[in-house]
Formats: structure tokens, C-alpha cells, sequence
């Protein structure tokens, strides 16, 4: 493979030296992009779109032909792991993910068996190696999974949810059987991180959607112990174990000096956390990622700006930070506006790498 002539992110994720900040953004192939829809409608559905690495690799790349990013995403979905269980992934527009066949008790968790991710789920690693090719070094690629807690919710829930009371009641009422369920998904987001690594991703995401829906004492027995293990894990791995790993609880900023100690080399942080607070919390252990409202993007390009110097100016000077959204770019969002966004990181935060 070329040498990779854009190493600000893992750089920052390191904690090394770099110019500028470099930033991403989570979800930053999608729909707000006229492109990806274009791609979308001749893909004929997500499942087909996710499915191809033609189409994958296409979407994934997107904006990075519009935007000066300094990382790819993978394009791909947190429900892999699930759909390789043999759950019945679909999606229902307008509605999102739904599970036929969802896990509701002790009965159905022990009925499942840990999947081979590379026989089950080849498209994946078929779009990171057809990636690396079409990237040829000009950036960084990042791989991702679902948290265990997070899968285990869709699972269990049957696909999203208001209030996940089928699981947290799990939680509470058979809680040896969700350790069960969390377990085989900590070991199969494992392997499935740890295949994507040696399919040539450069750094790793776990994203906790929802893990800042539990109570503080259910957050670390059922959704921080399970990333620890997924860290403890590929840090085993001959494939993995140099590749830095930023591990997102959204919502979960009261937790994210624990967090720091699972030993992920970054932690997202989302829009209600103060950028220098974490910072302090976490003592420097950690590179940071974020940490911008998604909503910031509607206001007009001065007003981004200023939100951009905002988040630089909290973070403060030197190494670490890695500039992203609170969490995905929203679908409404107009491209011109995340050009402001990219263009005025970099502008701006030369300043506080000098």
C-alpha cells in the first residue's frame, strides 16, 4: 500500500504533534448529500447499498471529493453483527432497523452462536480492501462496530426504541442471561474489529449509542465492562493491537473519566460536555473527538464559525483533539455548510499547534 500522506488523525489519536486539528465527521456519507442519494436510489435499498463494495466504497468516498476531511469512514451499519446472527435485518422506512426474529429471553440468548464474521459478513472486509486501494494513502481509514450494549439493545428491543424496556427489564430481571447475550457480542465485535484491522483499517471506532440510557451502576456493569473487554481484546491482537481505538458513549459524558480507563486511545465526547472539563477529567490519558451540536450546521456560515472557534478554544492548545460533531451530521444539513465547518477547523486551529 502508498504511505499515508495525511496522518493528522492518528496522529491527534496518538497524542502526537500535528499543524492543525484534523476532523471527521460521524456520519459523513449520508443523506444529506445529493450524491449518496443518487447512489442509494440505484442501489434500490440500504441492505443493497451496504451490501455491494462497489457502492460502499463509492458512497464512502463522497465526501472526501467534496470536503479537505482528514479520515474516511467505512460505510457500512452497526446492525452487521446482528444480521450475522441470523436475526432478519431489515429496514422499514421512515422507521429505521427492525429485527424478524428479536431476543427475548434466556431461551432465545442461549440459542445463539458466536458467527464467523468473515464467512458471514465478506462484503465488509471486501469494501475496507477496496477502500484502501481507491484511498492509495491520501487518508486514514476508520473501521467501526456497534457496542456490545448497544447491539444487544436493537436485539432485544427488536429495533429501536423510546424507552428500551424490554431490555433494561431484562437487565433487572435475568441479568445473568444479558451477561450471556453481552459476552458472545463483546467476543463476535472483537473478532469483527479485529478482521476489519487486518482487512487495512488504520484506526478503530466502538460507537455506545445507548448507553447513556442506563443509571450509572447499570452503564458500568452492562455497557462499560463490555467495551473493556472489546479493548482488552483487540489489544491482543497481532492485526489490531497498533491501532488506535475511540470509544463514544453518546450521552455518557458523567461517565467519561471511567471511560478513560479501558484504555481506548480517544474518547467522543457529545455536545453537553465543556471540551476543557473533560480534559481535566480525564487528566490527558486520552485524545478527545468532537465535540460540535449537529444543529450548529443550520446556523449561518459566521455563526459556524464562531462555533468552530468555540469548541478549539475549549479544547485549548496542543495535541489530542480530533474535531468532530457531538454525534451525525443530520440528513437536512446543507454540504455547504459542512464545507464551512472543515475549511474554518483547519484555518483556525493552526494557532493552537504552534
Amino acid at each position: 500500500m502508498p504511505p499515508l500522506r495525511n496522518d493528522r488523525l492518528l496522529r491527534a489519536l496518538r497524542r502526537e504533534a500535528v499543524d492543525r486539528t484534523p476532523v471527521w465527521i460521524m456520519r459523513q456519507a449520508g443523506r444529506y448529500l445529493p450524491e449518496y442519494r443518487a447512489t442509494r436510489a440505484r442501489a434500490g435499498s440500504f441492505l443493497n447499498l451496504m451490501r455491494s463494495p462497489e457502492l460502499a466504497t463509492e458512497v464512502t468516498l463522497q465526501p472526501l471529493a467534496r470536503f479537505d476531511l482528514d479520515a474516511a469512514i467505512l460505510f457500512s451499519d452497526i446492525l452487521t453483527i446482528p444480521d450475522a446472527l441470523g436475526l432478519g435485518l431489515h429496514f422499514v422506512e421512515g422507521e429505521g432497523p427492525r429485527f424478524e426474529r428479536p431476543v427475548r429471553s434466556a431461551a432465545d440468548i442461549d440459542a445463539l452462536r458466536l458467527p464467523d464474521v468473515e464467512r458471514a459478513l465478506p462484503y465488509v472486509f471486501d469494501t475496507v480492501r477496496m477502500l484502501r486501494r481507491e484511498l492509495a494513502g491520501r487518508v486514514p481509514l476508520i473501521g467501526f462496530s456497534g457496542s456490545p450494549w448497544t447491539l444487544a439493545c436493537y436485539m432485544v428491543e427488536g429495533g429501536g426504541s423510546d424507552d428500551f424496556r424490554l431490555i433494561k427489564s431484562l437487565a433487572y430481571t435475568d441479568p445473568a442471561a444479558l451477561h450471556r447475550l453481552l459476552a458472545l457480542l463483546a467476543e463476535a465485535v472483537g473478532d469483527y474489529l479485529e478482521a476489519q484491522a487486518a482487512a487495512g483499517a488504520q484506526a478503530l471506532m466502538l460507537f455506545d449509542t445507548w448507553g447513556g440510557v442506563l443509571s450509572t451502576a447499570a452503564y458500568r456493569e452492562f455497557s462499560l465492562a463490555y467495551q473493556a473487554r472489546v479493548v482488552a481484546r483487540l489489544a491482543a491482537s497481532a492485526a489490531a493491537r497498533e491501532l488506535p481505538l475511540i470509544a463514544f458513549t453518546k450521552g455518557g459524558g458523567q461517565w467519561l473519566p471511567e471511560q478513560a480507563g479501558i484504555g481506548a486511545a480517544a474518547l467522543g465526547v457529545d455536545w453537553t460536555q465543556e471540551l476543557g472539563a473533560v480534559r481535566a477529567a480525564t487528566g490527558g490519558r486520552v485524545a478527545l473527538q468532537g465535540n460540535l451540536d449537529p444543529i450548529a450546521l443550520f446556523a449561518p456560515p459566521q455563526r459556524i464559525r464562531a462555533e468552530v472557534a468555540r469548541v478549539l478554544d475549549s479544547y485549548g492548545r496542543g495535541p489530542g483533539h480530533v474535531f468532530n460533531l457531538g454525534h451525525g451530521v443530520l440528513q437536512q444539513t446543507d454540504p455547504e455548510h459542512v464545507r464551512v465547518l472543515v475549511d474554518a477547523v483547519h484555518e483556525l486551529s493552526a494557532a493552537y499547534h504552534v
